[in-house]
């Protein structure tokens, strides 16, 4: 039997071609192509990639402050290394395992709060029409730019023992007044609701606008089989949106191991009677900077703080990937 050359696999073969890998040089060349084709839009986003590189990538020379010990006169390149040594300062503190243990608590409470707090409001949203969407979208939303320093502000006016609303409130029922600022059992609460309120209007709109972009398709035929809007909340909306939910939850845990600053500093007024439940590491790591001005240890918690973070993204992201490939983030 005469030996047959093997088909060359082709447009015309019924498979697709296999191609070779473009060599270093043709990759180069074809994404200089690529740019010079798109050079109008490149245009247009370079003040952001300056902004971006300038902002978040040329400071990250600093990191290795956290493997030095820093000296005014000798710089950052000619200060001497120390190794983990700064490391010390947060995982042989007292109060190490308080901070630490709270930072992760408020954190996860914040997360599971906001997102469920969330996903309802968006929905109950999704039922509105007319001129009250506009209204209820600005009021959820105004929080969200307000300052952390006028929040401790409403705060106070709520909380002073004298003229706060709280105690003028509990006045009126016969109650006595309480010294909310030097307890530490009320923070619990109030961290979370303080959190949530100013928060929420953000993550809301977010989702509502994945709500906005399901197609009605879906809903229609749903109604045509009799479907109640609960049903189709349950359904429908809630099954299209967990790919976002399971993304915006990833990024979430980034920032597992990094406490809210503003709000734990400004909100509790900074008093030491109620740090137990309200001392988190940002605010732990300011009090040591402001007192001994050490630069290195405060360094070292912040590049602790991202390398957890990024740990706990990818570890999240690895999960997710093996129950749905498609909701993962990368």
């Amino acid at each position: 039997m005469r030996k047959t050359e093997p088909s060359r696999l082709g447009a015309n073969g019924g498979d697709a071609a296999v191609r070779p890998r473009p060599s270093p040089l043709g990759w180069i060349r074809d994404e200089f192509r690529h740019m010079r084709k798109n050079r109008e839009l490149l245009l247009l986003a370079l003040p952001g990639i300056v902004f971006k590189f300038v902002i978040a990538y040329l400071p990250m020379v600093g990191l290795i402050l956290a493997f030095k010990y820093y000296r005014y006169d000798q710089g950052i390149f000619g200060s001497k290394w120390v190794g983990l040594q700064n490391f010390e300062f947060l995982f042989k503190a007292q109060d190490a395992i308080r901070i630490i243990r709270n930072t992760l608590l408020y954190n996860f409470t914040y997360i599971i709060l906001g997102t469920v707090a969330a996903l309802l409001l968006a929905l109950l949203m999704n039922e509105l029409t007319g001129r009250l969407i506009k209204i209820y979208q600005t009021t959820l939303f105004l929080p969200f730019f307000i300052s952390m320093v006028l929040v401790g502000y409403i705060g106070n006016a709520f909380l002073d023992f004298e003229n706060g609303y709280l105690n003028t409130m509990l006045a009126w029922f016969g109650l006595e007044p309480r010294s909310w600022y030097l307890e530490t059992t009320p923070w619990i609460f109030l961290l979370p609701l303080a959190s949530l309120w100013k928060g929420i209007g953000f993550s809301t709109l977010v989702y509502y606008a994945g709500i906005t972009g399901i197609s009605t398709e879906y809903y229609e035929a749903a109604k045509l089989d009799g479907a109640t809007r609960v049903q189709m909340m349950t359904r429908i909306t809630l099954p299209l949106l967990k790919p976002l939910v399971v993304i915006l939850f990833i990024l979430g845990l980034g920032n597992i191991f990094r406490g809210d600053f503003g709000l734990h500093y400004f909100l509790p007024n900074n008093v030491g009677m109620n740090f137990p439940t309200t001392d988190v590491i940002d605010t732990y790591v300011y009090r040591a900077l402001t007192k001994l001005a050490d630069i290195n240890s405060a360094a070292a918690v912040g590049f602790l703080q991202s390398v957890v973070g990024l740990i706990t993204v990818v570890s999240a992201n690895a999960l997710v990937r093996r129950i749905d490939k498609d909701s993962a983030l990368f």
